[in-house]
């Protein structure tokens, strides 16, 4: 049997929930064009998505641990692929529309710098006159605009159902997000803060014993029976699995039960609604808050992680002063929009595509320094 379009777009309205957001009605793109023959636009999205060299880039990207400090820490690329699989586990399981929550979680970090978030703190303070800098609006900056791949369009013309569910911070005009935007916002803060106590505790850089007293820690602990102060390599694996397990139970259960209080029936109904139906129970975000403090404090402040800020600081403000010095220095695609973006914005997107690696490389180059 030869599977259409149209096919799976009616398997989706006859097996999605009466509030998932339906393929065919993903209103469209900015710039019109024909929708595959045997994709629905939701899975057009996602393999354009797929294809970018952003999406390439973001395996040199830091989350936590700069790229070149262990080839098992998270990088922004495994950040991306453990959002994606966490968004489309309970997208599954709540009826929504897997593919979309899917496409959103695959494109949500497009736009963040290299250096993780202080390389984020320092764009924003170099471009403050000009707009600031914020990787979320570096997202559709790169989906809209800056990703050269067709002839017709600039970016990548994805369906407006996407390109709103990128705008993650930003109320719209017609109310809440969709359904599957608001889970990947949350899919998001629940895969960083699991998998970065993970890589906290392979590092070595906070302890077993630094945990205790966390609600979280203490409930995992206990429940399998295992040492609080003293964590194998082994038991590690177990507890960051059971961590993931438990947080994605409770999302899960948490927002179907929100999402049968309200009696929310369509994608209008969720529109409508004065806050966001998707989240964890009230216990749980206060045990994710308690952790999330925790991990400023004792990770990402941790002397070892400071210097790598430090480090970021010099490359990028040393970078940035060179390019405007002398512009000429940008690759051709960069000069060819210097007269539209102007000299401040078009640097920092080009900075902030940079992947760790490629902006300490230059930064050795700039400076005669050997690699």
């Amino acid at each position: 049997m030869l599977v259409t379009r149209q096919i799976l777009e009616d398997r989706e309205a006859s097996t999605l929930a009466s509030y998932a957001t339906l393929s065919s009605a993903s209103r469209g793109r900015l710039y019109p064009e024909p929708e595959s023959g045997s994709r629905t636009a939701f899975q057009k999205d996602r393999d354009r998505v797929l294809h970018t060299a952003a999406f390439r880039r973001l395996e040199y990207k830091t989350q936590v641990f700069l790229n070149s400090q262990g080839d098992h820490y998270r990088t922004r690329l495994t950040h991306t692929l453990e959002v994606a699989q966490v968004a489309r586990s309970a997208a599954l399981a709540l009826g929504l529309n897997e593919t979309l929550a899917e496409t959103i979680a695959l494109a949500h970090d497009l736009g963040h710098p290299p250096f993780g978030h202080a390389g984020e703190a320092i764009l924003n303070g170099l471009v403050r006159t000009c707009g600031g800098f914020d990787h979320n609006a570096q997202t559709l900056r790169i989906v809209t605009k800056l990703e050269d791949r067709y002839p017709d369009f600039p970016g990548l013309n994805l369906t407006r159902a996407t390109l709103d569910g990128l705008a993650k911070h930003a109320r719209l005009e017609s109310g809440q997000h969709s359904l599957e935007a608001q889970l990947v916002n949350v899919a998001d803060g629940l895969a960083y803060s699991a998998h970065d106590l993970d890589d906290g505790l392979r590092s070595g850089l906070i302890s077993p014993h630094d945990l205790r007293g966390l609600p979280l820690w203490e409930h995992l602990t206990g429940r399998l029976n295992l040492d609080p102060n003293s964590v194998s390599e082994k038991d590690r694996r177990t507890l960051q699995r059971e961590l993931l397990g438990w947080l994605i139970s409770d999302l899960i259960a948490a927002s179907h039960a929100r999402l049968l209080a309200g009696n929310v029936q369509t994608p209008q109904d969720v529109a409508a609604q004065p806050e966001a139906l998707v989240g964890f129970s009230a216990d749980m975000s206060s045990g994710l808050k308690e952790l999330g403090r925790f991990l400023r404090t004792r990770l990402y402040a941790h002397p070892l992680v400071l210097k790598q800020v430090s480090q970021a600081e010099h490359c990028l403000h040393s970078l940035w002063e060179a390019y405007i010095k002398r512009p000429g220095m940008l690759p051709p695609g960069a000069q060819a929009r210097l007269e539209q973006s102007g000299l401040e914005r078009t640097v920092c997107d080009h900075l902030a595509g940079m992947t760790d690696r490629y902006a300490l490389e230059e930064y050795r180059t700039l400076h005669g320094v050997g690699g």
